[in-house]
């Protein structure tokens, strides 16, 4: 890693030191990064280039930790969605706490130690009581403040609503989680999916929806999601995940849809790695359709765009270490992104959505991570480009707040 001027990192928290000639995602031209006491005291131009780049810490805002690291205990590999969901339904039986314990902690460790400080888990929910998933995670979530904000969103069938959905909302609201649902193709779609917005606007619930995870063109439930949050005025209140319907639908359609969805206030978020895998596999085949949503076209529409890494290591997607910047960097190769421009879809976007900041700026918690790179490119083109995780001042290594 390249220079640090300070006379001691062990006192760097206390003494304070600089960072010289960094290049700092977002700002023109290079920067000397003056630290003390934990945070950024100063953010000065600077003439030297050789202080690597430095980025804020990561939101991610759609994850699954209630299924993690279950990859090694599928039966085969997932041939559709629906075979992924089958499959972890049939592995929810070994899910006591202890095995939710050691799997969503060792997720949230991970995350951390890659730069990430706020992450959403959507919560598998099929009944009126709480799973044990949501009783754990919500421990692991008090357990992890100050080092990493997670939050909770309920996952739970469009078609179970009516019979369940009070008692889901009202332990949401409750417990400080976000209400959420999976969409694909339902009967009675505007009705059901009515009452789940009424839920919402009863115990004033932010929500979250898993939508057109397919590649159906008749797939048309962010259609009704859209329609719901412009009846009911709530931008900015309502997420959409997924959206693969919208890659095979008609272009005009999808245009239509996505400039009502900007006008609602309606947020995006793309799971380009989940996606890409599991959509259009077939045995022996070389998939044709990735299942990404349209990025670019949707932030064009006015609508806020996220990207998440949404399942590690499971059914769904057996691969993964809850690293964004990877998921960040596979975004950028299948959507065609320029990476200077959308590094704010897994950090201030996603942050601001969960009504916090990231932003790095004077005065500010020195929480950011710091690659062995000249420029944003540079550093998604070497994976392996040294990376350090500064939290207050100092930097993560193997063992919890001791500083390298």
């Amino acid at each position: 890693m390249r220079t640090i001027e300070t006379t001691s990192l062990a006192d760097a928290g206390a003494a304070g030191l600089r960072l010289a000639g960094a290049s700092l995602a977002g700002r023109e031209g290079h920067w000397d990064i003056a630290i003390s006491g934990g945070r950024i005291t100063a953010l000065a131009p600077s003439a030297r280039r050789d202080g690597g780049l430095v980025l804020p810490l990561l939101a991610d805002i759609h994850t699954h930790l209630d299924k993690t690291f279950t990859a090694s205990r599928m039966p085969a590999r997932a041939t559709s969605l629906f075979h992924a969901i089958e499959m972890m339904q049939a592995d929810a039986a070994l899910w006591d706490d202890a095995d939710l314990r050691r799997r969503a902690g060792r997720g949230l460790d991970r995350a951390y130690r890659h730069g990430t400080a706020l992450m959403r888990s959507h919560v598998d929910w099929y009944g009126a009581t709480p799973p044990a998933a949501w009783t754990v995670l919500r421990g692991l979530a008090d357990e992890w403040q100050g080092r990493l904000h997670l939050e909770l969103a309920s996952l739970t069938p469009l078609d179970l609503f009516a019979e369940v959905g009070e008692a889901i909302a009202g332990e949401v609201k409750a417990t400080g989680g976000v209400l959420g649902a999976f969409i694909y193709r339902n009967n009675d779609l505007e009705a059901r999916l009515a009452h789940v917005f009424d839920l919402a606007e009863k115990h004033d619930l932010l929500l979250d929806f898993h939508v057109d995870e397919g590649l159906d063109i008749e797939a048309r439930g962010i259609d009704a999601i859209v329609a719901e949050t412009e009846r009911r005025g709530l931008s900015g209140r309502v997420l959409c995940g997924h959206g693969c319907a919208l890659s095979v639908r008609d272009p005009s359609e999808v245009a239509d849809i996505l400039a009502r969805a900007g006008g609602a206030g309606v947020g995006l978020t793309v799971l380009p790695g989940c996606n890409a895998y599991l959509q259009d596999a077939r045995a022996g085949r070389t998939p044709r359709l990735r299942g990404l949503a349209p990025l670019h076209e949707a932030r064009d529409a006015g609508l806020a765009v996220m990207i998440g890494s949404d399942n590690v290591r499971d059914a769904f997607f057996p691969f993964g270490d809850y690293d964004l910047f990877d998921a960040f960097r596979s975004a950028t190769l299948l959507g065609h992104l320029q990476p200077e421009d959308w590094l704010d879809a897994v950090s201030e976007t996603p942050a601001r959505w969960m009504g916090r900041s990231l932003a790095l700026v004077e005065g500010g918690p020195a929480d950011f991570i710091r690659l062995d790179a000249e420029d944003l490119t540079d550093a998604l083109s070497r994976p392996r480009a040294d990376r350090q995780v500064w939290r207050g001042g100092r930097i993560l290594t193997d063992h919890e707040g001791e500083q390298t």
